[in-house]
């Protein structure tokens, strides 16, 4: 997959947590995937992306532990 493509993959599961944040187990693993294919090209990750993934896995934390989750990162 192209990195254009995987890249505008990634940012439209930004929308799609906004959308639907009840599924943020599935959207985390798809985050994951689209990013190890990156990381494997050898491309840059940008920090909004990087921030998505600390946020996803901060609010399953959140979540987990019954504490409120934290606010969904902007995108730049």
């Amino acid at each position: 997959m192209a990195f254009e493509t995987l890249k505008a993959s990634v940012y439209s599961l930004l929308d799609e947590i906004s959308k639907q944040p009840e599924d943020l187990h599935v959207l985390q693993e798809r985050l994951r995937e689209d990013l190890a294919a990156l990381r494997a090209m050898g491309q840059p990750l940008p920090q909004d992306i990087l921030d998505l993934e600390t946020w996803l896995e901060d609010s399953l934390a959140a979540e987990r532990n019954g504490a409120r989750k934290p606010p969904l990162p902007r995108r730049g």
